[in-house]
């Protein structure tokens, strides 16, 4: 890992890693501190976090949106949020895949459509993770399978007004949410 940022034109890469150890690891996560050399020959440090890629599924039918509500342990409340997460036992699982299998587990339902809307990095300053954005419609019940990280997490649909007005209120505070409801609004998906 000795270049990790070389824009198009440049003889010397902005910055190189000259060295990187492991600080913190487990099932989830894995944090790095990796030793840098500035183009400019200065040296320093970078904290990296290190998280597989996760789906979050905007699931619409009939004029409702599927959110879930779960408790957030760091940010130490309940909240309303799209339906997301990852596969970390299985992180090189194709991106639908993951988006179908979360969309079952935490709301019980199938699509019979998923379309691939947009990818994004959650915060590239310090996590290499990236969402994968996936619209899914003609849905069936077909039972939830939650976690046990998942227990007491609740479905519930919303009527597109309402699930609008709840994003413009701060109801949702969920980053992720907002972000890929604005990327479909963008691309006029809904």
């Amino acid at each position: 890992m000795d270049n990790l940022n070389h824009p198009p034109g440049a003889d010397e890469p902005e910055i190189v890693c000259t060295g990187s150890r492991v600080v913190y690891e487990n099932r989830w996560i894995r944090v790095r501190e990796d030793a840098i050399r500035r183009a400019d020959g200065s040296s320093g440090i970078y904290s990296v976090v290190e998280r597989a890629d996760f789906a979050a599924i905007v699931a619409v039918q009939d004029g409702q949106i599927w959110l879930v509500e779960q408790f957030r342990y760091p940010a130490g409340g309940r909240y309303w949020e799209l339906p997301q997460g990852a596969w970390e036992d299985d992180p090189d699982r194709p991106a639908e895949e993951v988006a179908r299998g979360e969309l079952r587990e935490e709301t019980g339902l199938a699509a019979g459509r998923m379309e691939f809307v947009h990818a994004m990095f959650i915060a590239y300053g310090l996590v290499t993770q990236r969402c994968n954005v996936f619209l899914a419609t003609d849905l069936a019940p077909v039972g939830q399978q939650l976690d046990a990280e998942e227990a007491g997490l609740i479905c519930r649909a919303f009527p597109l007004a309402e699930f609008e007005r709840m994003l413009r209120d701060g109801v949702i505070q969920d980053g992720v949410t907002l972000a890929a409801f604005g990327a479909l609004r963008l691309k006029g998906l809904i």
